[in-house]
């Protein structure tokens, strides 16, 4: 059978070439690239983040990654982002109190933690939606977290016309969300690729749906 083609977006992010092993260990072809055409063909797109929210915005932007994103999902692609890859989605993110504009492809903001410990490092539980596709079968599993930000709450408002997004939970010093899937949009804002058997696992799970 033919693998499918995943593209992770190549904006000047760190942590891509440990993105590709993992996506190829998952059973994906994949291709690190910001070329147009293969970033809106591919099955997949996999926007990955570290850094400051405002710096990951401006490389996005540079590669007009905003627009990339948004003409995929508007044809219903498969988008993934993980860690400040997902952060950026919401509408804007606070950081040592300067704020800058998100994608907005989901209403809030990203801000930091309430905790007495920053960052949250290290590996931690997660609460899976009913019906999460991606933690199928890894409810009980741990995922690898690097962050001192992250989205505190939802604010997308249900709609009888959409289904309702699968919402992930976990806890450092207050609940954050650690993966949104909303039909063909998904993040994780822990690090798949650092996560042992158990990423690899979650990002099967994503591939099988492309």
């Amino acid at each position: 059978m033919t693998r499918p083609s995943v593209v992770v977006l190549d904006y000047g992010s760190g942590n891509v070439h440990s993105a590709v092993k993992a996506l190829e260990a998952a059973g994906a072809d994949v291709e690190l690239t910001a070329d147009r055409m293969k970033v809106l063909e591919a099955d997949g797109l996999l926007v990955p983040g570290v850094g400051a929210f405002s710096a990951v915005m401006d490389a996005l932007q540079k590669v007009r990654g905003g627009e990339l994103i948004g003409r995929r999902l508007a044809g219903g692609r498969p988008v993934l982002g993980i860690c400040v890859g997902m952060q950026v989605l919401f509408d804007r993110g606070v950081e040592r109190g300067v704020e800058a504009e998100g994608l907005g492809e989901w209403p809030g903001t990203v801000d930091e933690l309430e905790a007495p410990v920053l960052p949250h490092m290290g590996w931690n539980t997660v609460a899976p939606d009913t019906g999460s596709q991606l933690f199928d079968g890894l409810a009980d599993e741990r995922f690898y977290f690097v962050h001192s930000y992250a989205a505190r709450s939802w604010d997308l408002p249900e709609s009888p016309q959409h289904t309702s997004p699968k919402l992930t939970w976990s806890d450092h010093g207050g609940r954050f969300l650690a993966a949104v899937e909303n039909g063909p949009l998904s993040a994780t804002q822990f690090h798949p690729e650092k996560s042992g058997e158990a990423g690899i696992r979650l990002l099967r799970n994503w591939i099988d749906r492309l």
